[in-house]
C-alpha cells in the first residue's frame, strides 16, 4: 500500500509525496521519481512505473512540484523546481519515508529527471540518476540544449530514451553523453516517443515496452547498489 507523506519545502509551502514500499525482499535502494511538465505524480505513467517497481523489490517516493500541488499549468522557475528536490531528498535522509538504510539514486519523467540532474550537478547525497526521456532540447529548436550543468555530475547516470524523441534522440544525445566523465548508459526504445510509445506497427505491444524499461531500470539499481556496498 502506498503512504502519504507531507513534505515542507520553505515557510507556508509544502507538498505531498507518496511512498511506495518495496515488496519482498527489498533491493537496497530508494528512487525518489519526478513527474514531468505536464502531470502530475497521480499521472498514469507516474503511479503504473512506481507500482510497477516497488513490486520488483525498489522503494519508490514520488512527489509533485509546487506548481502541481497547486494544480497550476506552467511550471515553477528552476530554482523553486530545485528547492523541492532538496527538501525531498533531506526528507528522505531524515528518515521522512519508510526504507531507512537503503541508498539513493534519483530521477524522473522528462522535466522532473532534468531537475534531478541539475540538483545531483550541484552536490546531493545519492548513488545514482535514472532519466526517462532525457528532455535534450525543446522540440523543433536543437540549437536550444540544456546540457551545460552535465559534466559537473559525478554519480552514474542511466538514460532511457525513445528513438522517435522530439525533446532530443539518442542519435543526439550519444555526442553529449561521450565528453562526460561520470559513467553513463544509455538505453534506446526502438520506435518511442517521449513518452515510450510505440506504433502499432511496431509489433510490440506497450506492456512489452513497459517491461523493458522496467527490467533495464531494475538491473541497473540493483547493480548500482552492489558497487556502492562497503568492500
Amino acid at each position: 500500500m502506498s503512504e502519504q507523506h507531507r513534505v515542507e519545502i520553505g515557510p507556508s509551502e509544502h507538498v505531498t509525496a507518496i511512498a511506495y514500499p518495496a515488496q519482498g525482499a527489498g533491493a537496497g535502494v530508494s528512487l525518489i521519481l519526478a513527474h514531468g511538465a505536464g502531470a502530475n505524480q497521480l499521472s498514469t505513467f507516474m503511479v503504473r512505473f512506481a507500482d510497477a517497481l516497488a513490486a520488483r523489490g525498489i522503494e519508490v517516493i514520488t512527489f509533485n512540484f509546487l506548481y502541481s500541488e497547486r494544480r497550476k499549468r506552467a511550471p515553477d522557475r528552476n530554482d523553486k523546481l530545485e528547492a523541492c528536490w532538496r527538501a525531498m531528498i533531506d526528507a528522505f535522509h531524515a528518515g521522512k519515508f519508510g526504507a531507512r538504510g537503503n541508498t539513493l539514486a534519483i530521477g524522473g519523467k522528462s522535466m522532473g529527471g532534468r531537475i534531478a540532474s541539475q540538483v545531483a550537478a550541484a552536490g546531493a547525497d545519492i548513488v545514482g540518476i535514472v532519466l526517462l526521456g532525457y528532455p535534450l532540447h525543446p522540440p523543433g529548436r536543437p540549437e536550444q540544449l540544456r546540457t551545460r550543468h552535465l559534466p559537473a555530475i559525478s554519480v552514474p547516470m542511466l538514460i532511457v530514451q525513445g528513438a522517435r524523441d522530439t525533446f532530443g534522440t539518442p542519435a543526439e544525445l550519444a555526442p553529449v553523453l561521450a565528453g562526460l566523465s561520470a559513467p553513463v548508459e544509455l538505453r534506446v526504445i526502438e520506435g518511442g516517443d517521449h513518452s515510450f510509445k510505440v506504433p502499432k506497427k511496431a509489433g510490440r505491444s506497450q506492456q512489452d515496452v513497459d517491461a523493458f524499461v522496467l527490467d533495464e531500470v531494475e538491473t541497473w539499481l540493483r547493480r548500482l547498489v552492489r558497487k556502492s556496498e562497503p568492500k
